[in-house]
């Protein structure tokens, strides 16, 4: 099949990352895969798997982004794609359009993703329109059915999946932790509390630097990272970052190590991962790849992150926004030797994308008998 993924840019985040990790699937199952998208750091390496990347200005929420429909009418009949993937809003509002204009006969099987719980309005509705439509985890079907008017048979929920090889059984490079430590060495002989994602003020940052204060009262051996980095316009959010930090004294406690690359060292590094999104996330990525490596990993029980620790790791829930609760199960775990942790195959990339491309094909035998 040759396939058309579409979603505003490829800077960090776990719906770029994700595309990232299809494409090369897609690649090695023979298949031919582009990726339209404004660009960005992940770009370059969807190249190099093999996919083609197309840049093309699909991701900004305002009227001039409307001007982007032509441009992807004369792609989609270049391309002449089997399916077109949208996983996002304004590039699936584009798609839409650019297909008004192309005879029916002529036009891709859509597939859209819900990769979050969307304000429910016409701009979010564009997303129902696809031939299928695909939720990341349970809760945001449940958002779906309760906001959207979407048949149930028309709605498939797939979990993000990781790709185990990368993170199961790995042994922590040694040549990496001491470039590492040379770098950052308030790290040496500290148990690593690491709160992965990008700089944003819903990701919970504010609420790690709180639960941290607590936790070192009583574990001083401690120290948190803060890994990710801040997207253009959230710059503003990292500057309070590191007054909270000053003002709480942990200075000398968190470390910001910025956007990184090297996720896999850093997960065998941590002692414990800790996500504390602020309202419901679809999915927890940094989560199932965490426990893939075998860090536990503490979460509010909300959303999609807690969908996965019910399924791979209990003891790892805590209530929402208790930052007391939350330091005390961090300091639980680091009490407790490590256990195996076994990822169910629903959360394994296999399972994802052979799921999804079941969807595409039942898409093309559809029209293909019409």
């Amino acid at each position: 099949m040759r396939i058309l993924q579409a979603l505003p840019a490829l800077h960090s985040g776990g719906v770029e990352r994700g595309t990232v990790e299809f494409s090369a699937e897609l690649i090695r199952q023979g298949h031919e895969s582009f990726v339209v998208s404004n660009g960005g750091p992940l770009a370059e390496q969807i190249r190099g798997q093999g996919s083609t990347h197309i840049h093309m200005p699909i991701h900004r929420k305002s009227p001039a982004s409307f001007g982007q429909i032509l441009p992807m009418r004369r792609l989609l009949l270049d391309l002449k794609p089997d399916i077109v993937h949208v996983r996002s809003r304004m590039p699936a509002w584009i798609v839409y359009l650019a297909l008004r204009s192309i005879a029916p006969a002529e036009r891709p099987g859509i597939v859209s993703t819900f990769h979050g719980m969307y304000s429910v309005n016409p701009y979010s509705a564009i997303m129902t329109r696809a031939d299928h439509i695909i939720a990341v985890s349970n809760c945001v079907r449940e958002y779906v059915l309760e906001h959207f008017r979407v048949p149930e048979n028309r709605l498939t929920v797939i979990q993000r999946g990781v790709d185990l090889a990368a993170f199961h059984n790995r042994n922590l490079n040694t040549q990496w932790l001491q470039q590492l430590l040379s770098r950052f060495p308030q790290l040496e002989d500290k148990r690593i509390i690491m709160m992965p994602g990008r700089i944003s003020r819903w990701k919970g940052q504010l609420d790690f630097l709180a639960m941290m204060q607590r936790l070192v009262q009583d574990r001083p051996d401690c120290h948190g990272i803060i890994v990710g980095g801040a997207e253009p316009g959230k710059e503003r959010f990292l500057e309070e970052l590191e007054r909270e930090r000053s003002r709480l004294g942990l200075t000398d406690k968190i470390t910001f190590l910025g956007q990184r690359n090297d996720m896999h060292n850093l997960y065998l590094l941590a002692d414990v991962v800790c996500h504390m999104s602020t309202k419901p996330e679809p999915f927890g990525r940094t989560v199932t790849e965490a426990l893939a490596s075998g860090t536990p990993v503490v979460a509010y029980e909300r959303g999609g992150a807690a969908e996965t620790l019910q399924a791979c790791f209990q003891e790892g829930l805590v209530r929402p926004d208790d930052h007391h609760e939350f330091a005390i199960r961090v300091s639980e775990l680091l009490s407790r030797p490590r256990r195996d942790i076994k990822i169910p195959e629903r959360f394994q990339l296999d399972a994802q994308v052979g799921a999804t491309l079941a969807i595409y094909r039942n898409i093309l035998d559809r029209k293909l008998s019409e």
